[in-house]
C-alpha cells in the first residue's frame, strides 16, 4: 500500500480517503511492554470466516468512525485486514499478512467497540492456530 509510511499507521488502523477504505493492521499478541493498557485490543479469529476486532479505545458507535465501520457496505467504503503474530521476532519487525476485505457482521459495546467482520476468503489453515485464540 503506497500510502503508508511508518509515522501515519502507527495506530494499527489508516483510513484512506482517496479510495474509501479502512486498513486494519492487528498485532494478535500483544506485549505489556510494546503495548499501553488501552492498546491492548481482542483481536482474533473465531473461526475461517470471522475475526474478532477492537476499535480504538476511543472509537464510539455514534461516532463517524464507528457508523462508517457499521455501515460500510451502504457508505461503499472497504475495509481490508492485515495481521501479524508479534511486532517483533528475532530478524527485527514482523511483517502484515494481508488477510483480505472483510464484511461487517455485528458490534457490542462502545470506546472500544467490539465488531465481528465476515473475512470475503476463508483464513488459510496454516494462519488459523496463529489467529484463533480459542485453539489451544
Amino acid at each position: 500500500m503506497d500510502f503508508f509510511t511508518p509515522a501515519n499507521a502507527r495506530e494499527g488502523v489508516k483510513w484512506l480517503e482517496n479510495i474509501n477504505t479502512d486498513v486494519f493492521m492487528v498485532t494478535l499478541n500483544k506485549s505489556d511492554k510494546d503495548y499501553s493498557p488501552s492498546t491492548m485490543y481482542e483481536d482474533y479469529s473465531i473461526n475461517e470466516e470471522l475475526f474478532h476486532w477492537q476499535s480504538q479505545s476511543t472509537t464510539s458507535e455514534e461516532s463517524k468512525v464507528g457508523q462508517r465501520y457499521i455501515n460500510h457496505v451502504s457508505m461503499n467504503t472497504n475495509v481490508l485486514l492485515f495481521v501479524r503474530d508479534f511486532k517483533k521476532n528475532a530478524l527485527g519487525t514482523t511483517p502484515y499478512t494481508f488477510l483480505g476485505p472483510v464484511e461487517y457482521v455485528s458490534h457490542t459495546g462502545s470506546k472500544p467497540m467490539s465488531i465481528i467482520w465476515k473475512l470475503r476468503y476463508p483464513i488459510p489453515a496454516k494462519y488459523i492456530k496463529k489467529t484463533n485464540k480459542l485453539i489451544a
